[in-house]
């Protein structure tokens, strides 16, 4: 992995993920995909190069790969689970023809594709607690047919064209940095900024909704050991159960005031989010990813809310 192209690369997870592998490439070109309207800005555009990438296009897909020499894809164009049960077509589009494109320039160019899946994939009837990684799934949202649909297309362009897939199943992230747009899980990470702004904080999800979370540190350590892991060693490829934390609502509102005693907190449940998260894992049983490529988180429950809550006053120029 040397040349790679990011699409969606200004989202919450592409506009991190951009700038790690940059560091960890700086010889190469990793290239910022953007579609019009969410193009990059500040040091994502400085700091390498960028061009319009909609996995509607296949063509400026091609193009991009050709010019740039690209061996690997990261594919991040999607809508979250909450936007797309609002927009079920707009979901397909992208997350589904959109991958037929991808894997087609890919099994054209020798790339590599990482395309994420996510728990959203399981549903009411797959084992809420220690969800295995071979599992029944049912999702019934779109956001989690077309995960299901991920991993099997991905699964068939390895099997059938040799087209190098690989994926992990993407708990809930949360991070200091970029603010997520419209996922089940994004409650975990808006409680911190009303903490320290000050504010009280409307839960969207009832309390007693645990469900699997991860820091957005090591959900790009993820992201980069699976496309670096030997091949040989992968008996699974579409998709990895990865797991670092699981939480209600209640636990992180009292981990929070640990450091913020007088932070407020009410439940104003969202029915459509709160029969989403119901629908899915507890808790991941994440051992094949740990004996098949070395996966292990560093951050748990304590040291990510020590870590946001200083990342957050910094950036908000809150002293104390």
């Amino acid at each position: 992995m040397k040349n790679v192209l990011i699409i969606g690369s200004t989202g919450q997870i592409g506009s991190e993920l951009t700038m790690k592998l940059r560091g960890l490439y700086p010889e190469g070109n990793v290239v910022a995909g953007y579609i019009p309207g969410a193009e990059p800005k500040g040091i994502l555009l400085e700091s390498g190069p960028s061009a319009v990438a909609d996995v509607r296009d296949g063509a400026s897909i091609a193009k991009i790969v050709s010019e740039y020499k690209i061996d690997t894809i990261y594919n991040l164009a999607a809508l979250l689970s909450a936007v797309a049960e609002k927009k079920p077509l707009l979901a397909w589009d992208i997350q589904m023809n959109g991958l037929l494109n991808i894997l087609e320039v890919a099994r054209e160019n020798g790339c590599a594709v990482f395309t994420p899946s996510s728990i959203g994939s399981f549903g009411p009837e797959t084992p809420h607690t220690n969800t295995p990684q071979d599992t029944i799934q049912r999702p019934r949202s779109m956001y989690g047919v077309t995960k299901v649909a991920t991993e099997l297309l991905s699964d068939y362009y390895f099997h059938k064209y040799g087209v190098d897939t690989r994926s992990v199943r993407f708990p809930g992230l949360i991070s200091n940095v970029t603010l997520p747009g419209g996922g089940t899980t994004d409650y975990a990470v808006e409680i911190y900024y009303a903490a320290v702004k000050g504010e009280e904080f409307k839960c969207p999800i009832a309390s007693g909704t645990f469900m699997d979370m991860m820091y957005m540190p090591d959900a790009l350590k993820a992201a980069v050991d699976i496309m670096n892991a030997d091949p040989d060693k992968l008996i699974h490829r579409n998709s990895f159960n990865i797991a670092s934390m699981s939480f209600d609502p209640e636990i992180l509102y009292n981990k929070i005031r640990e450091h913020i005693p007088d932070f407020k907190m009410k439940y104003e449940v969202d029915p459509v989010r709160q029969a989403i998260a119901d629908s899915w894992p507890d808790r991941m049983d994440d051992s094949c990813a740990r004996e098949e490529w070395g996966w292990k988180p560093s951050f748990d429950l304590d040291s990510m809310t020590v870590d946001m809550l200083a990342a957050l006053r910094r950036k908000f120029g809150i002293v104390g």
